[in-house]
């Protein structure tokens, strides 16, 4: 049975996930937040959540670790979690771009970093890195700084591990949506048309594709999945 680590479960992209694989025959580990304020319950015996403060390396670290004695092996692991903050070049201090860096580089890199070395002593595994359009293209960018500069760095994370994952099949990919239907983009736009959003179900359902063996040829670094957002 493979091993799944979804960081963020609890948030509307992680359940949505956390349900797929768990659909899919996985053995689901999601990880929380000290202190979450969002409930969780799953009742499902191959699904385990676990607290972890990934802003701390270490404790990181000791996750991984406990998930490979546990489970032996990692196939997937998707890191959800994140932050965001709008500001102009003129509004953002240096303290902003540190935030942003941390809650949406060092958050994913804490995790996938050992994870990635259990992937490659293993000879295979899928990483997917949560990326954002203005992280990718700087015409998105305008009024987010901080926040498009903290995302850009996961885009060069993962080329940097697939240039030294080559050879093997670890593969490390990019998943880039365009604007997630939840309740609190439906609350803060209401007059837009939700129909040209991505919803979460379906960037689970294509991320899950991917690790099946239909997609096993596949090495896309970027998937963008806008819908016509």
């Amino acid at each position: 049975m493979k091993t799944v680590i979804i960081t963020g479960a609890s948030g509307n992209m992680g359940t949505a996930l956390v349900n797929k694989y768990l659909s899919a025959g996985y053995n689901v580990i999601g990880t929380v937040i000290p202190n979450d304020p969002v409930a969780l319950d799953i009742n499902n015996n191959r699904f385990e959540k676990v607290t972890v403060d990934l802003l701390s390396e270490e404790d990181s670290a000791k996750f991984i670790d406990m998930v490979v004695e546990k489970y032996k092996t990692i196939d997937v692991v998707i890191t959800t979690v994140g932050g965001f903050a709008t500001g102009s070049v003129a509004t953002t201090k240096t303290s902003d771009i540190n935030k942003q860096y941390r809650l949406n580089f060092e958050t994913a890199f804490n995790v996938v970093r050992p994870a990635f070395i259990q992937m490659i002593q293993q000879g295979n595994g899928k990483i997917f890195l949560v990326g954002s359009k203005p992280g990718l293209d700087t015409s998105y960018a305008k009024g987010m700084v901080a926040y498009s500069l903290g995302k850009s760095l996961i885009f060069r994370l993962a080329e940097l591990m697939n240039e030294e994952a080559k050879g093997t099949n670890v593969i490390t990919s990019v998943v880039v949506p365009g604007t997630i239907d939840t309740p609190s983009n439906r609350r803060s736009m209401p007059d837009a048309d939700f129909s040209k959003w991505i919803k979460p179900g379906a960037i689970a359902d294509t991320v899950c594709f991917y690790c099946t063996d239909t997609a096993s040829v596949i090495r896309e670094p970027v998937i963008k999945l806008y819908n016509n957002s």
